[in-house]
């Protein structure tokens, strides 16, 4: 399927940011880091990133609001959507020199997101997905994972960190999933960890502490290949809970008992 205007403009400002992203990252030692928090930072890059990813769409369309990992809102015009936009999904992995980190930028109207990229930079993959039209790679239709049982299921998830999330709760999940299930990973880019699983490489994906940045793409990129996704009590709150649940329609069903059991 042809991409619209918004995606080309989504994407064409993710892949004039990557170079930047590319650049920086082979000169990973050389970059000045400043903390943001405990366990938790930012780059010159990730600024930069979101600079020339801002500058590029506020060209396309002016008067559309802005919600920025690194910046302050930006208000829409009335009536004007808004981007959702993370320059940088998997800080750590980049500042470490761990090839696996992400462009996510996603269109909310109305309080439904209708748009969403998530840009590989590195494998120059472009994960992407209109509401109604489908989620595609490039131009190869994506669909969730067909397994139906939970032993020859992988599942990815997010680890709590030095002065972030519920280390017992995680702990207890991990205890009632992980001796159901294949295997569990955790590759630190919950962008990418749902832009897998809408593309059948994970067959599911847990995590709670999520800002709306980090999976507001990714949610709609899992809906669109066919797959489910929910907050921890099964509702429509992943954003407002900062928790979610996805996989196929049989396997979030199933993670989502054995995740609702975990911590009832």
């Amino acid at each position: 399927m042809a991409q619209s205007a918004i995606i080309t403009m989504m994407e064409r400002a993710a892949r004039k940011a990557a170079p930047r992203l590319r650049r920086d990252f082979n000169e990973v030692s050389q970059l000045q880091v400043s903390r943001k928090g405990p366990s938790d930072f930012v780059s010159n890059a990730d600024h930069a990133a979101e600079q020339t990813i801002v500058e590029n769409l506020q060209q396309a369309r002016p008067g559309w609001g802005f919600l920025l990992e690194e910046g302050e809102e930006i208000p829409a015009d009335p009536g004007e959507p808004r981007f959702i936009i993370d320059p940088l999904d998997g800080t750590t992995n980049f500042l470490h020199g761990i090839p696996h980190f992400a462009i996510s930028i996603a269109v909310e109207h109305h309080g439904q997101i209708i748009a969403g990229l998530i840009y590989q930079p590195l494998t120059d993959e472009s994960f992407w997905a209109e509401r109604g039209r489908g989620a595609w790679l490039h131009a190869s239709r994506l669909r969730v994972s067909g397994r139906r049982e939970l032993g020859e299921a992988v599942f990815a998830t997010g680890i709590p960190f030095r002065g972030h999330g519920d280390h017992h709760e995680f702990e207890a999940i991990l205890r009632r999933v992980a001796p159901e299930v294949a295997g569990v990973r955790r590759f630190g880019s919950a962008a990418l960890d749902l832009a897998w699983v809408a593309a059948g490489r994970y067959d599911g994906y847990w995590e709670r502490g999520l800002q709306p940045w980090d999976v507001a793409a990714g949610i709609l990129l899992v809906r669109e290949a066919g797959g489910f996704v929910s907050d921890y009590r099964g509702g429509e709150k992943m954003i407002e809970r900062r928790e979610i649940i996805a996989g196929n329609d049989n396997l979030h069903s199933r993670l989502h008992r054995l995740v609702a059991e975990a911590i009832r």
